[in-house]
């Protein structure tokens, strides 16, 4: 990181824990340049934070940052994988470019991450209603739970869902 930065304390959290950042995430990936990436993406992510100035533990933070990104690239992988491999399949054999398939990846990896905050089940009745098609009854009958309780779950998704993208994905 430069000098002229005014980010003195991402300044020293950088000098000071790289390293063991690096190392930390070295570990757990068993691929040394993934885990130098992941270490600057970890602070890239510092400097647009606000909240720099509050850290108590440096390496828990630090740790605890990495962690999530960890997570945010193996939730990527995933979505790519299957996005990839849904386009080989497809009998249209749909023709997109490489720009199109990073936005539509993008994209699906932040439904995913959106999707994966909800509870298991208001998950499954979303998918089923909007993916699947499915109406109230068929999912109702299908998961065992009332028809009100496939309303209410459905709703709670639709609004966390509406809240999410409002605020910004």
């Amino acid at each position: 990181m430069s000098n002229q930065t005014s980010h003195p304390l991402i300044e020293t959290l950088y000098r000071d824990h790289y390293a063991w950042l690096r190392s930390w995430l070295s570990r757990r990936l068993a691929c040394r340049h993934t885990a130098g990436d992941l270490s600057q993406d970890v602070f890239v992510r510092l400097l647009g934070r606000g909240d720099s100035a509050q850290i108590q533990d440096p390496r828990a933070y630090l740790a605890r940052v990495a962690h999530g990104l960890v997570i945010d690239r193996h939730r990527r992988q995933r979505v790519e994988a299957a996005c990839l491999e849904a386009l080989a399949s497809s009998p249209e054999a749909v023709m997109i470019s490489p720009e199109e398939q990073l936005i539509m990846i993008d994209s699906l990896t932040r439904i995913d991450a959106l999707l994966d905050q909800l509870k298991p089940r208001a998950r499954q009745i979303f998918l089923m209603s909007r993916l699947e098609g499915m109406s109230y009854d068929e999912i109702s009958a299908q998961l065992n739970v009332s028809r009100s309780t496939v309303q209410k779950d459905l709703a709670l998704a639709l609004r966390h869902c509406y809240q999410v993208l409002m605020g910004g994905l």
